[in-house]
């Protein structure tokens, strides 16, 4: 954005905030493990906010300045202005994403929007916009001390009384409202699990959309007296709750990743693209899959990817490649199926991206796609075919990251050390935990 059009931005904002009679601007952003952060300004700072940025510590906040270093600034994104639909009328709310910043204005390297911000310009410098399209899916329990169900239903299920479609139905208006559009919703396959899917955008729109539309589904339910959650396996026994990201790489209006004399239709760009997520994917894996809780759901039989595998229409591979349809080329696209709802947006897009720019500078190709489900294969024969593994604990995970140049580039040194240092404390934390399987299982005959 020009500074022509950054000032153009922030002359409407305080115009609209003005007509609108908003009272409270809540400035939100994130920490490095994807919680969303605010605090709230009146009317009358707004303008010098948008100037200047509003002054707060962050030596509280995870991932950010050391308590010596504890100033910090967040600086609005004027073209993120969107008016709050769930707060009092009376006394209207806006808000606001932030880029955080050093008090000279210098950008902070442990602000996660900063970091994808930072990849999505080396993809420009290469000619590209990033676009995604994720589907999150998430539970609705009656409360968040137990995971009790609201309906039985399936896949594309109506279970009347259908409360969840009401509560899906009221999320999707208040998303169109605050400007994020919802292509389709429905029940998914467990019971209570429920998925709204955005519409395709450029990567840091969507990354904010994410961290709005994760608000957005829990305040809903809330309002009706029930939770909402994007754990990744709250329930032993049926699927977890993934974020299948669908990617594309754009140059100006062209689809970079398709070709229409390929037989698959995709580009050399699209498969190298890929190859570089399939050669990348144990490295990158606690970033989109930050979790203990992550590695639950990522087991065979629940429709989860386990192994790197790619095919165009087999469901249990880790990339898989959407149907061509004639006159849609710029919907051509990749799905990579493996990352949660639960991760760091800004950190997952960030190490997705890095990873596939990285096949395509390596010229990379991708082995032959897998169209036999591949759990269905014996151990022997996916050795034969060379089929890896992802890692199956966040242990593992983290021992792939720490030694991974590639995620360490595109996170940043700051954020990345900081990552694996708070991942190694959570399974430090996890496992000298004593569960209810070890003493139910153990007890009685030890």
């Amino acid at each position: 954005m020009t500074k022509r059009q950054q000032a153009e931005a922030k002359e409407h904002v305080l115009k609209l905030a003005k007509e609108q009679g908003i009272k409270f601007i809540k400035l939100w952003f994130t920490d490095i493990l994807g919680f969303l952060k605010s605090f709230s300004i009146t009317f009358e700072e707004l303008e010098t906010a948008l100037e200047i940025g509003s002054g707060f510590d962050g030596s509280s906040i995870q991932g950010f300045a050391r308590i010596d270093e504890s100033d910090m600034v967040a600086l609005p994104d004027p073209t993120t202005f969107q008016i709050v639909p769930w707060r009092s009328q009376e006394h209207k709310t806006a808000r606001m994403f932030c880029d955080i910043c050093w008090p000279g204005g210098q950008p902070f390297e442990g602000d996660p929007r900063y970091v994808l911000k930072r990849n999505l310009k080396r993809a420009a410098d290469m000619g590209y916009t990033f676009y995604v399209g994720p589907e999150l899916e998430y539970f609705y329990f009656r409360n968040s001390e137990s995971p009790e169900f609201l309906d039985q239903g399936g896949y594309f299920d109506l279970t009347p009384p259908d409360i969840a479609t009401d509560l899906r139905r009221e999320t999707i208006l208040i998303l169109e409202e605050m400007g994020i559009g919802v292509e389709y919703s429905h029940h998914e396959v467990a019971p209570s699990q429920h998925e709204i899917d955005l519409c395709y955008t450029d990567a840091l729109t969507m990354a904010d959309n994410v961290m709005t539309y994760r608000l957005v589904v829990k305040q809903v339910a809330q309002k009706h007296g029930v939770y909402a959650t994007f754990m990744p396996k709250p329930v032993f026994g049926v699927n977890g709750s993934g974020m299948h990201v669908h990617m594309s790489l754009f140059k100006g209006d062209r689809n970079a990743f398709f070709d229409e004399k390929d037989r698959v239709h995709l580009s050399k760009i699209a498969k190298s693209f890929a190859a570089g997520l399939l050669k990348y994917a144990p490295e990158i894996t606690s970033v989109t899959n930050q979790w203990v809780n992550s590695y639950k759901r990522l087991l065979p039989g629940y429709e989860a990817p386990v192994y790197i595998t790619w095919a165009r229409r087999n469901r249990a591979d880790l990339i898989r490649i959407p149907e061509y349809q004639p006159g849609k080329e710029k919907s051509t696209r990749i799905e990579y199926r493996a990352p949660d709802p639960a991760c760091n947006p800004y950190l997952a897009f960030s190490v997705l991206l890095v990873a596939g720019l990285k096949g395509i500078e390596e010229k990379l190709e991708p082995p032959p796609p897998v169209e036999r489900n591949v759990f269905e294969m014996t151990e022997r024969e996916r050795q034969e075919g060379g089929i890896g593994m992802l890692p199956g604990s966040l242990y593992e995970a983290i021992r792939l990251t720490e030694n991974s140049e590639l995620v360490r580039g595109a996170l940043g040194e700051h954020v990345f050390s900081t990552f694996i240092q708070n991942r190694k404390v959570e399974w430090d934390r996890y496992r000298c935990q004593v569960t209810d399987y070890e003493l139910k299982q153990y007890l009685p005959i030890l």
